[in-house]
């Protein structure tokens, strides 16, 4: 197997999912199904333009999203490029026990303005309808 053709599993949670703005990126990686986290999550809206996961010890919810397998290729060319800037790449634990790659909030982001504790919303596109 080449380097090119490895893959890692991505949880995505916000706009890389089906028909959120950035889920062009993700167009040549296999979709996996709908998921959620272990419950061991605090889930943040940044400017209601994003969501952000961050890991607590207590307090913790399950995040639903969406799992994809990637190529390195796709990960660092396709989808790294078109997340924010608050965010950065980390491991995270599955529902299933099971780890994963994903998008986490930032630690210095987390008290900025406009970042919103959105956890018991019920995850991203409930957040959103509820917004419109």
């Amino acid at each position: 197997m080449s380097e090119q053709s490895k893959t890692v599993r991505m949880f995505v949670n916000g706009q890389a999912m089906s028909g959120g703005s950035i889920n062009f990126a993700l167009k040549d990686a296999k979709f996996l199904g709908a998921t959620s986290t272990a419950a061991r999550y605090r889930f943040y809206s940044v400017r209601d333009e994003f969501p952000g996961l961050w890991p607590v010890e207590q307090g913790g919810q399950s995040i639903p999203g969406e799992l994809y397998e990637v190529t390195y290729a796709q990960l660092r060319d396709s989808l790294l490029p078109n997340e924010p800037s608050e965010l950065e790449l980390g491991v995270i634990e599955m529902e299933d026990g099971s780890g994963s790659l994903s998008m986490k909030m930032r630690a210095e982001e987390i008290d900025a303005e406009g970042v919103v504790d959105i956890t018991n919303e019920g995850g991203w596109l409930k957040y959103l309808a509820r917004k419109a």
